[in-house]
């Protein structure tokens, strides 16, 4: 896992676009086509019983999302919304809490075509949130919406 030199501009740019976003301490610790990992840091969100906020894992989730839209499309001609969400809270989380999202290049050429052709696409992305352990403390089942600039 790892940022190629051709992605950190980007990816230091979607570390900082959303200012709440950088305020969490979310960091991007892989970005490939197709395929993200981000991580969301205890320390900087917790909340009054010294676990991680829910806020800040439904936050994880939609940034997710959003992270991944921008590794697998052209940002000059599509941008992401996020339309749905549902959280189940498994566990507590108790250490900092990563997330990985992946899209086949198939769903990809899929929402491509739908997109340019009616103007926005739905997609369906169920992510887990896990703790450093890998144990599961969040589903998320979120409906985002692709949408032609």
């Amino acid at each position: 896992m790892a940022i190629s030199n051709e992605h950190k501009d980007l990816v230091n740019y979607l570390e900082k676009a959303i200012q709440i976003i950088e305020k969490m301490g979310m960091r991007i610790l892989d970005f490939q086509k197709h395929s993200v990992k981000i991580l969301l840091p205890k320390e900087l969100n917790v909340n009054h019983i010294g676990t991680v906020y829910a806020g800040s894992l439904f936050s994880l989730a939609d940034y997710a999302g959003g992270v991944l839209f921008y590794a697998t499309f052209d940002m000059k001609k599509y941008y992401p919304v996020l339309k749905e969400v549902t959280i189940t809270f498994k566990k507590p989380g108790t250490t900092d809490i990563a997330c990985e999202a992946s899209m086949s290049p198939a769903q990809a050429e899929q929402m491509k075509s739908i997109t340019d052709e009616a103007g926005k696409a739905d997609w369906v992305l169920d992510l887990e949130l896990k703790d450093e352990k890998g144990d599961v403390c969040s589903l998320v089942h979120g409906i985002f919406q692709m949408r032609k600039i």
